[in-house]
């Protein structure tokens, strides 16, 4: 159903100059009012100009420009008037830019001129052509207004504690009315708009005018004799669209913004359909084994009504007889349906397999050097998203739950937050989130930020992505963190690359409160030791266990991606048979790389280092009964998978960097089924390693480390290779994927 919100519609033939103090105006009122008018300054007003006007300094307004419900402004007057930049290069506007700086007499001089009057306390912001000072109401005499005279400035006392210095003739008035005339705008089709005192200047120039709802009662008093102000009764973005037609600056026409409520209570918004479509319409079980869907299902499964959003691979984005919501399983979940988005193959390939993977896979992995950045490729990704968060948005009931899955839809919550800002919406993040020197790297990092601080929540798998993430925002916003929690027991802190002994769990951005949490993936145990049942499975690891002829089996699974460190695995291996002849013949690297999807070209050039590294060391090693490497490049039944589990000695996973890693998981998962003792060797920029006490952890970037922690697993003495293992089914078994999703949505639910 649809609830119809009115708001007065733009004549596209009008000519409109909007000019707007941020906080408390902008950046204040309803959400579906700021929608609004980002809508109506995002090409709905050919011609027409938003002007940002406001003490914060240049630097301070940055995150504004950024921020998903605020629309981009065509010029900034920051400073209380004395920095005039253009909104989309942020190059000063000359010369008026050029005039202000030569009245300033520098902050140095200032300062110095001021030191005598220590009731002054300088504000720690950031400013230009401008001192800014706390002082009381009543301190400020006549001697210090004479020495800021003779310093050819003057004072500007707002709020009844801030103070600022500025040059003579500059405030927020003068400098918006100098800059209307360089520009030739029409006086006549100018609004301001301002909630404080500091806001006056700018109502005194004769422009038309609104003070929005909850002003501050000072400026109300000043302004409520002039013919040209209006006086608002709606806060923030609700007043000036008052306000502009009130002026009659927009028509009285009254056509309506739908907000569309759905009956889902908890929406899922996952990249993929919780079940697999053949090529003839039909459907069948994921072939993904890792258990994150079927939990994610599970959460449907007490009738609660439910909607899984999700694409649907089609020859148009139009199809002729789309069915775009079906049923998932009505006898398991009779109230969930599946949200259907018809997609293109060139669209999910250019969205998801090209973009995703060529511009933001190597950044999260810390890659910079192998990214690619393409803006029209950005600009194809905003549409994706965009496209996603309206049918989230037609889905979700009122206040109902919205669960963002990963890194792909990164601006699903900016666009939908504009459009329901009665959702509470979680988003968890699948793979790692690098550090804020790394993730600015991309260049649309802020509107990333922008949008993820739209959330109510937000997921990542170890604390140390979390602080990542709490670093990237301090550099995008003044950032308050309002709680932080201890990461012992449950991770490990100062022994392990990605440590850290404690972990923010609620920050306080621009007025909204995000609360953050390490919830690091499990597997599905039980569907493990079903597997192992299986009589084909234990034909399987007999048959393995008679081939590997009593020799050691080290097992490497990963899929074809430069982040595994295949390379570097391959020459640590090399580099221990060199080190150690004595296990020539007693050793097998049983070395599995599943390949990448298919139009992954990034990866192909890896493939073949791989094939050439396996047959160097084959050649230089292999005798007549033995082959050290035995390289399988293909995809695994997940049942063969497990049965290699079963066998090996040793598993050794080092990749060079990992968001989780859930071969880690299985195979503890494994190895606690059937009794087994095997050691595991994990990389500790693998995000595992901070959760799994018990792995031998390894530095993938030193050989020597990868040389003799694996050569460590292969000696290691039988009890405490049981004491590891059995620390690590414990953990593996405990934090399952059941009790990932569990503590995930109580986590959500608890704010």
């Amino acid at each position: 159903m649809k609830v119809e919100t009115h708001f007065p519609k733009l004549n596209p033939t009008e000519f409109l100059v909007l000019a707007t103090d941020l906080d408390g105006t902008l950046l204040a009122g309803p959400l579906p009012a700021r929608r609004h008018l980002r809508e109506l300054f995002r090409g709905n007003m050919p011609g027409s100009k938003l002007i940002f006007v406001t003490g914060r300094g240049l630097e301070s307004v940055l995150p504004v420009l950024n921020d998903p419900t605020v629309p981009r402004p065509d010029y900034i007057i920051a400073d209380v008037g004395a920095t005039v930049v253009y909104g989309d290069s942020l190059l000063a506007v000359m010369p008026l830019q050029q005039e202000i700086a030569a009245a300033w007499p520098g902050t140095q001089k200032v300062l110095e001129a001021l030191v005598p009057f220590t009731y002054l306390e300088q504000q720690t912001v950031p400013q230009e052509r401008r001192c800014s000072f706390f002082v009381q109401e009543g301190r400020i005499d006549d001697e210090l207004r004479r020495t800021v005279n003779e310093l050819g400035c003057e004072l500007l006392f707002s709020a009844q504690r801030y103070l600022d210095v500025l040059p003579k003739d500059i405030g927020k008035g003068s400098t918006l009315r100098r800059l209307c005339e360089q520009l030739e705008f029409d006086f006549e089709t100018i609004l301001v708009a301002g909630d404080s005192l500091n806001d006056l200047s700018m109502f005194t120039t004769g422009f038309h005018g609104v003070v929005v709802g909850n002003a501050e009662p000072a400026l109300v008093e000043a302004v409520r004799q002039l013919e040209h102000i209006h006086l608002a009764v709606g806060d923030g973005c609700a007043g000036i669209l008052e306000g502009l037609t009130h002026h009659q600056l927009l028509s009285g026409e009254k056509p309506a913004i739908a907000d569309y409520l759905g009956e889902a209570d908890l929406v899922m918004v996952y990249h993929r359909l919780p079940f697999d479509e053949t090529s003839e319409g039909k459907r069948q079980r994921p072939k993904s084994p890792n258990g994150i869907i079927p939990t994610l299902l599970n959460f449907f499964s007490s009738g609660i009504t439910g909607s899984w959003v999700a694409w649907s691979q089609q020859l148009t984005r139009e199809p002729d007889g789309f069915d775009a919501r079906v049923a998932v399983d009505k006898k398991r979940y009779p109230n969930l349906r599946a949200a259907r988005i018809p997609l293109t193959t060139n669209d999910i390939d250019l969205f998801y397999k090209k973009f995703s993977k060529e511009a933001f896979w190597p950044i999260i992995f810390s890659f910079s050097d192998k990214a690619i950045f393409q803006h029209t490729h950005w600009e194809h990704y905003l549409e994706i998203n965009e496209i996603f968060a309206k049918k989230t948005a037609a889905e979700a009931s009122k206040g109902g739950l919205v669960w963002v899955h990963d890194y792909n839809l990164w601006m699903v919550p900016a666009f939908l937050r504009m459009l329901r800002p009665d959702l509470k919406i979680a988003f968890f993040h699948h793979t790692a989130f690098p550090s804020s020197d790394v993730f600015n790297i991309i260049p649309w990092h802020r509107e990333i930020i922008g949008s993820l601080l739209q959330c109510d929540y937000i997921g990542f798998h170890i604390p140390r992505y979390v602080e990542n993430f709490v670093d990237a925002v301090r550099s995008y916003a003044p950032t308050e963190i309002l709680d932080t929690t201890p990461c012992a027991p449950r991770f490990l802190t100062y022994g392990c690359a990605l440590g850290v002994d404690s972990a923010t769990s609620g920050i306080k951005v621009a007025g909204r409160n995000i609360r953050l949490g390490a919830h690091p993936v499990g597997i599905d145990c039980d569907q493990i030791d079903h597997i192992l049942q299986k009589a084909s499975v234990r034909r399987k690891i007999k048959s393995i266990r008679t081939e590997l002829a009593g020799r050691s089996a080290i097992l490497s699974l990963e899929r074809l991606d430069y982040v595994k460190g295949s390379l570097e695995k391959l020459l640590a291996f090399e580099a221990l048979l060199d080190k150690h002849p004595e296990l020539a013949a007693k050793v097998v690297l049983l070395n599995f790389v599943t390949p990448a999807a298919q139009g992954m070209e990034v990866y192909q050039s890896l493939r073949v280092e791989v094939d050439q590294l396996v047959g160097r060391i084959n050649g230089r090693f292999s005798t007549l009964d033995w082959t050290p490497v035995r390289y399988f490049y293909r995809s695994l039944p997940y049942e063969e998978v497990v049965a290699y589990y079963a066998v090996a000695d040793v598993a050794w996973i080092t990749p060079l960097r990992d968001g989780l890693n859930l071969v880690a998981k299985e195979y503890v998962a494994t190895q606690g089924s059937v009794g087994g003792n095997g050691a595991l060797v994990l990389s500790e920029f693998a995000g595992a390693a901070v959760e799994l006490h018990g792995a031998l952890l390894t530095n993938p970037y030193d050989a020597t480390s990868m040389v003799q922690t694996l050569h460590s697993a292969l000696t290691l003495a039988a009890d405490d290779r049981a004491y590891r293992m059995s620390r690590l089914v414990s953990i593996v078994r405990t934090n399952d994927v059941r009790a990932w999703g569990e503590t995930f949505l109580n986590a959500v639910n608890a704010g």
